[in-house]
């Protein structure tokens, strides 16, 4: 089958043929390579080439991008990224799975072999990659780190500028949640920090082996011009605003501004109300509050 891209194939590319796994390809594959999906891992194999499909359409991937995907599995989604991108790398820590992947590239898109490479490791710890630096990530994220792990590449790899991600449902309304909102909280704010958030749509649980039991969702970022101020000084704020929900910022952020009164003068010179929440604030009011804490401390 040739490629399905909707965008026009690379004249470069020794052979364009790509085919999708469908669920036999997955048991089999899963059979051949030993693995049976853990839990601890957060592992749910996507068995539908459509969902694959669907993924790489709203993520936007195209002839020019360079993608970086987290936690490939068995090649489900890489081999959809390999139809549209100029060059995928895929970073999985599970030793038999990392194993098995290159021969299940070289079988089902003969021709992607050179535009693609392998990284086994766990994502949290790497901070360099292979080939041309990454535009895209796009993923099925472990549900257990999706959070950290995509906080972690936003802040490793800036030219990453967008990013596609595959999460539980809830975790996608946090992070795309906005100030005032009942969700909104850390993850939201941290996400923001670097990008525009959107919800992009819902995943069904049928589409994936074994089927998990919570529900998951697409979350699509747009990276932004960088927020002034020290991210890590922000940082420090934004989990002291959340770590009590219902305390004012005046009392949450005491222990940073080294008192109340401390606090309360940085709130206001920030502009912002003491008896103010966190939840109500946006990040650029965080990272206002926390270049204002930074001046008081001098």
């Amino acid at each position: 089958m040739r490629g399905q891209g909707r965008y026009p194939l690379n004249d470069s590319r020794p052979d364009d043929t790509v085919r999708l796994l469908g669920a036999a390809d997955i048991r089999r594959l899963a059979e051949e390579a030993g693995v049976r999906p853990t839990k601890q891992r957060g592992q749910n194999f996507v068995i539908d080439g459509n969902t694959v499909r669907r993924i790489v359409d709203v993520s936007g991937v195209g002839p020019d991008d360079v993608v970086v995907e987290i936690g490939p599995g068995l090649g489900s989604l890489t081999l959809a990224l390999l139809d549209r991108a100029r060059h995928v790398t895929a970073v999985e820590i599970d030793e038999a799975l990392a194993a098995r992947l290159p021969a299940t590239i070289e079988q089902f898109a003969p021709g992607a072999a050179d535009r693609f490479d392998l990284v086994q490791a766990d994502a949290m710890r790497v901070t360099e990659l292979p080939g041309p630096a990454p535009t895209a990530l796009v993923a099925n994220l472990p549900y257990n780190v999706s959070v950290p792990v995509l906080l972690h590449f936003l802040e490793t790899f800036p030219s990453l500028r967008t990013v596609l991600v595959m999460v539980q449902a809830e975790v996608a309304h946090r992070l795309a949640a906005g100030p005032g909102s009942r969700t909104y909280g850390i993850p939201s704010v941290k996400a923001a920090w670097y990008a525009d958030v959107r919800l992009a749509g819902n995943i069904g649980r049928n589409v994936f082996w074994p089927a998990p039991n919570v529900d998951s969702a697409l979350v699509a970022m747009t990276r932004h011009e960088p927020l002034p101020g020290d991210r890590a000084a922000v940082f420090r704020v934004v989990d002291a605003a959340f770590a009590q929900r219902r305390k004012t910022l005046r009392a949450a952020l005491a222990g940073v501004a080294g008192g109340g009164p401390a606090a309360e003068a940085a709130l206001t010179a920030a502009g912002i109300d003491p008896r103010t929440r966190g939840e109500q604030l946006t990040v650029e009011q965080f990272a206002a509050v926390a270049a204002s804490l930074a001046s008081v401390g001098r």
